[in-house]
C-alpha cells in the first residue's frame, strides 16, 4: 500500500536528501527536546513489562494485572481535557516538565516499594494511576509545544515525523530491553531506568530556550474559569469539520478494530499460528513497518495531507481481515507490516494538519479534545472483545472490524473538509474550515 505516492507536490524540496529532511535537528530547541523525549519514550515503552510482571511476581492474576492496566489508562482519559485547559494557561513546556518530573518521582517510588518486598494490589494500583495522570497531561501539552520548537514551519512535519520514528523504535526495542532486563535484575531495575529517562526528558525541557510559562493575554479575552477555556476549545474543536470527522474516525477504528485486534490476535496466535512467539512477531513487524513509514513519509508534505492519511488508515484493516480468513502467521505478519507504514503516515499528517490550522492559544485544548476522541472508546473495545467473540465468533469479530475499517474511510473521503484539506505554505491565508 504506498499511499505515499500520490498526490505529492513535485519542486525539488518535497524531496530532499536525508541531510535535507534531518536539518530540523539542526534547531537547537527541538535537538534538546527530541534527544530526551526519544529516551523517555524508551523507558515508557519498557515500564508496563515490569508492571505486569511485578503484578504477578506478588501472587496476582489476570484480573490483577487488568486492574493495574485499566488504574493506568483510566487517569490519562479522565484528564486529558483538564490538561489541555492547563497547557494553554500555565504554557506547555512548565506542564510538561512538571509532568516529567511527576513521573520519575511515581516510577522511583514505584521501584523502591518493589525492592522491599511485595508491594500490596492497592499501592501498585496508587502508583500505576498517579503515572497516567502524568501522561494525562504531558500529551495536549506536548503537541503545543512542538511548534514552538521549529521555527521554519516547513519543517514541522519532518519534526512531527521523527518524533513518530522515535515512538516506533521505543515499542520495538523498549519491551526487548524490558524483558532482558527483568530477567536478568527483576521489575524494579526496569522502573528505576524508566524513573532516569523521565529525568532526563526534565532536562531536556529545562534547557529549552521557549517561555516556560504562555503568553499574557489581554484581561478581556481571558476565560475566568476552567469551564469557560474548555468551551472554548470545544468550540474551536467542532467548527472544524476535518478535525471532528476524523477524531470520529479514529475513535470508532479503536473501540471496532483495533481494540478487538489486540484482545483477539494473542488468542488466536495461541490456538493456531504458534503462540506467543508468532504474535510477538506480529507486533515487532508492526513496529517496524511504522519506522518504515516515518521513514517514508520524512521531507514529504503531500498537498492533500488528510486524503493521504485517511487513505494511508485503510492499512489497518489488514491484520484483522488476515486473521480472520485464516490466513498463515507470514501473511498476518505482512499485514502488520502494511498497517504500521499507514499507522505511521496517518499519526505525522494528522498531528501536523492540527497544528498548522489550530490557533497556537488554544492548540493544547484543542488537541486534548482529539485525544480523549480518539481514545476514550478504546478501553470498552478492550473489555467487549471477549465476550462478543464468545457469543458471534472470534472471526467475525475480526472480519467485521476489518470491513468497518474500509467503509469509514470511504465515508471519511465523502467529507469536502477533508478531501480539500491543503498544505498550507507560509504567508498564506488559513485554510476554510
Amino acid at each position: 500500500m504506498p499511499p505515499m505516492a500520490m498526490d505529492v507536490q513535485s519542486n525539488e524540496a518535497n524531496a530532499p536528501g536525508l541531510k535535507g529532511r534531518l536539518s530540523v535537528l539542526a534547531e537547537p530547541d527541538f535537538r534538546r527536546f527530541f534527544i530526551g523525549y526519544a529516551t523517555s519514550l524508551l523507558g515508557s515503552s519498557m515500564a508496563p513489562v515490569a508492571v505486569a510482571f511485578a503484578v504477578l511476581g506478588s501472587g496476582g492474576g489476570g484480573t490483577e494485572l487488568g486492574w493495574v492496566m485499566a488504574a493506568r489508562i483510566l487517569p490519562i482519559v479522565l484528564v486529558l481535557l483538564a490538561g489541555g485547559v492547563v497547557a494553554d494557561r500555565l504554557g506547555s513546556r512548565r506542564v510538561m516538565l512538571t509532568a516529567d518530573l511527576l513521573r520519575c518521582l511515581t516510577q522511583t517510588v514505584f521501584a523502591a516499594v518493589l525492592m522491599a518486598g511485595h508491594p500490596p494490589l492497592w499501592a501498585m494500583v496508587a502508583l500505576v494511576g498517579v503515572w497516567g495522570i502524568g501522561e494525562g497531561f504531558f500529551l495536549p501539552a506536548l503537541g503545543a509545544l512542538v511548534p514552538e520548537l521549529v521555527r521554519n514551519r516547513r519543517g514541522l512535519a519532518d519534526a512531527n515525523t521523527l518524533l513518530g520514528l522515535a515512538r516506533s523504535v521505543s515499542t520495538v526495542a523498549g519491551p526487548a530491553a524490558a524483558g532482558i532486563i527483568t530477567a536478568a535484575r527483576g521489575p524494579a531495575a526496569v522502573l528505576f531506568v524508566d524513573a532516569a529517562t523521565y529525568a532526563i526528558g526534565a532536562v531536556a525541557l529545562f534547557r529549552l530556550s521557549v517561555p516556560l510559562t504562555a503568553p499574557a493575554r489581554a484581561a478581556e479575552d481571558r476565560p475566568r474559569s476552567m469551564p469557560a477555556d474548555l468551551r472554548e476549545g470545544w468550540s474551536q474543536f467542532r467548527s472544524r469539520t476535518w478535525l471532528w470527522a476524523t477524531t470520529v474516525h479514529m475513535g470508532l477504528f479503536n473501540l471496532l478494530v483495533w481494540a478487538p485486534f489486540l484482545v483477539l490476535g494473542p488468542l488466536t496466535a495461541q490456538q493456531r499460528l504458534g503462540g506467543a512467539r508468532a504474535w510477538g512477531l506480529v507486533m515487532a513487524v508492526y513496529g517496524t513497518g511504522a519506522v518504515l513509514g516515518g521513514l517514508a513519509v520524512l521531507g514529504r508534505r503531500p498537498r492533500r495531507p488528510l486524503l493521504v492519511a485517511v487513505i494511508a488508515s485503510l492499512g489497518w484493516a489488514l491484520p484483522s481481515a488476515s486473521l480472520a480468513a485464516g490466513l498463515p502467521l507470514l501473511w498476518t505478519a505482512f499485514a502488520a507490516l502494511l498497517a504500521g507504514v499507514g499507522g505511521a503516515v496517518v499519526d505525522t499528517l494528522y498531528t501536523t494538519t492540527t497544528q498548522q490550522n489550530v490557533p497556537s492559544e488554544v492548540l493544547a485544548r484543542v488537541s486534548s479534545f482529539g485525544a480523549l476522541g480518539a481514545f476514550v472508546l478504546g478501553p470498552v473495545g478492550l473489555a467487549a472483545a471477549g465476550p462478543v467473540a464468545a457469543r458471534t465468533g472470534t472471526s467475525s469479530v475480526l472480519a467485521f472490524g476489518a470491513l468497518w475499517q474500509l467503509a469509514a474511510a470511504a465515508a471519511v473521503l465523502t467529507v469536502p473538509a477533508v478531501r480539500r484539506m491543503s498544505t498550507r505554505a507560509a504567508g498564506r491565508r488559513p485554510v476554510p474550515r
